[in-house]
Order: C-alpha cells, then structure tokens, then sequence
C-alpha cells in the first residue's frame, strides 16, 4: 500500500509513510471487507459512511504537516483508522463522529490498539470542540459547503486545516493556514466525500 499507492503517487512525508505502515488498516474496516482492506479505494464502514482510499488520507495528512507536538482535532471519526494515523504522529488528537455507533466502535478499536493519545467524541462536529482550542491543526474528513466559520476561530494562528469543499457531485481539497486571522487557501486535488452534516454543515446528506 505504501510503496504502490503512496509513494508511487507523491507522497514524500517519510514519518507519515512510517506511520500508515504502523497502523493496521485491517482493524478498522467490517469482517467482510478485510481483504480489500488495503485496496486503492474507500471502503462502506455502515451507516453510510466509508473509511477513504489510503491516498486520500495521505494526501490530507501530509498537507497539514503535522509535528509532535500539535494538538489535533479530527471532524469525522468514522472507523477511527485516520485518527489512528494522526496519533501515530502527534500530541493527541481530539476526533468527533455524530453517529454514535461509528463513535464507540472506532474508539474499541483505537484502545485494543493502544492509541492513549485519542479522544473520541460524540456530537455535531460541524461545531468544533471550542473548550480546548486551539487547535495546531485540523483535519475535516467530510464535504462542506464552505469553510466552517466555527472550526477556523479554533485554529490558532498560524495553524492549518485541510478538508474537502464542494456540493454533492464534486469537491475539491483545500489546505487553509490562518494567517493575521484570515484564510489562506491552497486549491489541491478533486476528491468525493460525504457530507458534513451539521449547524455549520449541510442540513442533510447528499
């Protein structure tokens, strides 16, 4: 997966390669999905919601060049792998999933895995977790119509996040670094996710 998806595509971060090679994305897909678990592609997780393509996490990631010592949050648990490979990298990192089911399940597997440094969280991520802001950087793994005001206030200065903006058929990747209290957005690559859902969100799934 490594060598094949991520390399071969770009991805040059050697601690972040390192990292996707520790965690087991086996653990984090339903049984019935464990041999494409490292397949070149997103995978139904329930509920209608996936765990996406080891590229995407990848290049989500690495755009947000994370560091020891950054305090992470993380909107969309889902199977909890992506959070996994946050921890792998930082302080500790705080992840918020809506769907509850989704929510304990990935933090069962992230504790059997022994991620001390995750905290998941149950609620309307679209809002951000403003008690412990800021945040070094943050990592929004669903679609959003825009940038949501209350997750870049909880940014600190000079922080960056990455997420994906556009409606229902096309989004695209953006990395936004907090600058003087303004957005500085970089356009990266076309991506399909699903929705946030949320008062900062979409009202409703696609």
């Amino acid at each position: 997966m490594v060598e094949q998806q991520l390399r071969n595509r770009d991805i040059r971060d050697e601690k972040l390669l390192a990292a996707m090679t520790r965690v087991p994305r086996h653990r984090f897909v339903p049984p019935e999905y464990i041999e494409h678990a490292y397949g070149d592609y997103p995978i139904p997780i329930g509920e209608g919601q996936t765990i996406s393509q080891p590229y995407i996490v990848a290049a989500m990631l690495e755009a947000v060049q994370l560091q020891p010592e950054h305090l992470v949050l993380e909107i969309g648990t889902g199977s909890g792998y992506q959070a996994g490979v946050i921890a792998e990298l930082v302080r500790h990192v705080f992840t918020i999933e809506r769907r509850t089911a989704l929510a304990e399940h990935a933090g069962r597997v992230l504790d059997d895995l022994g991620y001390g440094n995750v905290t998941v969280l149950i609620g309307d991520g679209s809002q951000g977790l403003q008690p412990l802001a800021p945040f070094d950087a943050i990592v929004i793994s669903a679609a959003a119509p825009r940038i949501p005001p209350a997750l870049f206030e909880q940014l600190r200065e000079g922080g960056t996040m990455v997420l994906p903006v556009g409606g229902a058929n096309s989004q695209e990747l953006q990395l936004v670094r907090k600058q003087e209290g303004s957005a500085l957005m970089t356009r990266h690559e076309p991506c399909r996710f699903v929705p946030l859902v949320g008062s900062e969100g979409f009202s409703s799934g696609f």
